[in-house]
C-alpha cells in the first residue's frame, strides 16, 4: 500500500470516525476546523492526495461526498469509467455527470477495457456483493459456467448481475441469496465479467 504522511493518515481517521458516528461524511469546512487548517483549499489538497494514493472517492459538486475504501496492496492507481446503476431487472440506469474511479492496476484483468458499476439489491450477497457496492467489470463476451457477468436479455431489454450457467436450449441466471430464485432465458448477451468489487465503508 502506498504510504501516506502522519496528517494524511489523521484526516483519513476523522473522516471514518466520523461517518462511523453519524452515518455521512464530513464537509470540507469540519474537517478544517477540526484540524485548524487556514482555507477550504488546503483541506482539498489533502483528500487529493488520499484520492491519488487509492484511499477516499469523492464526487465533485457534492457536498458529504467523501467515499472511504479498502484498498490491497495492488500497485499504481488507474482510472475506469463508473457507467451508471446495475438493478435486478432493469436497465442500467445512466449517471449524471459520472467521475472517472481511481482503482489499483492490479485489480484489473493484464488486458481488455474495463468498466465500474454501482450496485443495487440483494441478489448476489452470497458472492460478497453487497447492495451500494462498486463492481469492476471486464468487458467480454462470454463467462466459464458459475461466473458473475453482466447479462443483458434482448427480449426484456433489461440488464441484470447473476452468475451464468448455460443448459440445454437455455441459460439459467443464478442469483447468490438462498431468498431468491433462478430464472431461464434463450437469448442472453454478456457484457462483462465481474472481476473485483469496491465497498464504501461507514
Amino acid at each position: 500500500m502506498e504510504p501516506i504522511t502522519k496528517k494524511q493518515k489523521a484526516i483519513l481517521d476523522f473522516v471514518q470516525a466520523f461517518q462511523k458516528e453519524k452515518g455521512y461524511s464530513p464537509t470540507l469546512e469540519e474537517i478544517g476546523k477540526k484540524f485548524k487548517l487556514s482555507s477550504v483549499g488546503t483541506v482539498y489538497q489533502y483528500l487529493d492526495a488520499l484520492r491519488k494514493k487509492g484511499y477516499i472517492q469523492r464526487n465533485k459538486g457534492r457536498a458529504r461526498s467523501i467515499e472511504l475504501y479498502k484498498r490491497s496492496d495492488a500497485g499504481p492507481l488507474t482510472e475506469i469509467p463508473l457507467l451508471g446503476v446495475i438493478t435486478a431487472g432493469k436497465p442500467i440506469e445512466a449517471i449524471e455527470n459520472p467521475q472517472p474511479l481511481h482503482v489499483p492496476r492490479g485489480m484489473l484483468s493484464k488486458t481488455g477495457r474495463h468498466y465500474a458499476l454501482l450496485v443495487r439489491g440483494d441478489s448476489m450477497i452470497d458472492e460478497g456483493i453487497l447492495n451500494g457496492d462498486t463492481v469492476v467489470v471486464r468487458e467480454q463476451p462470454s463467462v466459464e459456467q458459475g461466473e458473475t457477468a453482466v447479462a443483458y436479455l434482448p427480449e426484456r431489454n433489461e440488464v441484470t448481475l447473476k452468475k451464468v450457467y448455460l443448459e440445454k436450449n437455455r441459460v439459467r441466471l443464478q442469483p447468490a441469496n438462498p431468498r431468491l430464485k433462478p430464472f431461464f432465458e434463450k437469448s442472453v448477451e454478456i457484457q462483462g465479467k465481474v472481476i473485483s468489487i469496491l465497498r464504501r465503508l461507514s
